[in-house]
């Protein structure tokens, strides 16, 4: 079996309201503000696919939310969102892998974050055989193509694919191809799953 885990609040926690939380503190806009004007939208989904550079999205986002903060400021908030791995999970794909099983991370992730978190967590590349990141590759969650990709990258029809992700859009998307999809609504959700397995 080929077993596709997302990054963020799968494999490591992961929290926005840390990143707003710094910006707040380093510009002194409100919280509450930040958080009314902060959308995942057009610059986030561009630096996803590696279309703009690191400070053009920090640029485009800071115009867009009203900050006036330097570049090192916006990435001290940005790393912010990082909380700690979640160790049980990094275990069970250790285990998928010994017992034979290929074992894959699939991230919609951007240039900026992969400047941390593989060095504070390099259990997570070290517990899987291969990792695919959104802005390596062009194309993020949930398009079609990026879930196509992984599939033929790794040889392996979507019925022998179980795909585990926080974000339902993504799971709807992995689904209609055929792949099985796990919704992780919790932390509980993949030890209960391979528990029951």
């Amino acid at each position: 079996m080929l077993y596709i885990f997302d990054l963020g609040n799968v494999i490591v926690d992961i929290d926005f309201k840390r990143v707003l939380g710094v910006w707040s503190n380093l510009s002194g806009v409100p919280l509450a503000t930040l958080s009314e004007r902060f959308t995942m939208g057009k610059p986030f989904e561009l630096h996803e696919r590696g279309e703009i550079s690191d400070e053009e999205f920090a640029s485009q986002l800071c115009e867009e939310m009203g900050l006036t903060l330097s570049f090192e400021q916006f990435e001290a908030g940005w790393q912010a969102i990082f909380i700690g791995q979640r160790d049980e999970v990094l275990e069970i794909m250790r285990r998928l892998r010994k017992e034979g099983n290929r074992v894959v991370v699939l991230s919609n992730t951007n240039a900026l974050h992969c400047r941390y978190w593989p060095q504070q967590y390099p259990k997570v590349s070290e517990s899987a055989d291969r990792v695919y990141l959104s802005q390596e590759l062009g194309m993020r969650k949930p398009e079609v193509d990026i879930y196509r990709h992984v599939l033929q990258q790794e040889g392996v029809d979507p019925q022998h694919a179980i795909f585990f992700d926080d974000n339902y859009d993504n799971i709807i998307a992995a689904e209609a191809l055929g792949i099985n999809a796990v919704h992780v609504v919790d932390k509980t959700v993949i030890p209960d799953y391979f528990g029951a397995n």
